[in-house]
């Protein structure tokens, strides 16, 4: 429990742009340090927290309760959003009143390409369980792409994803 606890509580301070900043991390420890699950158990658990309603932190319990049963859920859930809500309110007042200044402008402009960088190893974590493969990129190059050219709920694109996922593999 106390390795869950500070592997979740070291990811949730430096997830910036929420969780998916953090994926290719927390697989990497809880797949490849630790062996707690499988890649795929891991993509699994994140897609359904992803289609259930709610914040997608949530994988975090699901890792958890994996792990170590209810209590690990808790557990990794509570170190997960303790740090980052405390980190959060201590400075948010400071960062609040230093709305003009010039250095936190260029501190936001220079967190938005870390951001997007975090972001997008997290997608290539979470389309490639198994390794690359021609499908996966395939699937995930149509969704980006639909995604970006139409107005379609990504639920759809995440549906047709899904079974073009099934047919090719």
């Amino acid at each position: 429990m106390l390795q869950i606890a500070l592997y979740f509580a070291l990811l949730s301070l430096v997830s910036v742009g929420g969780i998916p900043s953090v994926m290719p991390e927390m697989q990497r420890l809880v797949v490849d340090v630790e062996g707690w699950m499988s890649a795929a158990e891991y993509t699994q658990l994140f897609a359904i927290a992803q289609a259930a309603p709610g914040p997608n932190v949530l994988v975090t319990a699901l890792i958890g309760w994996k792990v170590a049963g209810i209590a690990g859920g808790l557990v990794a859930l509570g170190a997960f959003c303790a740090p980052a809500a405390a980190l959060a309110y201590t400075i948010g007042g400071f960062w609040d009143r230093m709305r003009d200044a010039p250095w936190r402008k260029q501190v936001q402009r220079a967190l938005v390409p870390i951001t997007v960088g975090f972001v997008v190893s997290g997608g290539y974590v979470l389309a490639t369980p198994q390794g690359l493969a021609w499908q996966s990129a395939l699937i995930a190059g149509a969704g980006a792409a639909a995604l970006y050219a139409t107005r379609l709920n990504p639920l759809w694109i995440l549906a047709s994803g899904g079974a073009l996922g099934y047919f090719l593999f």
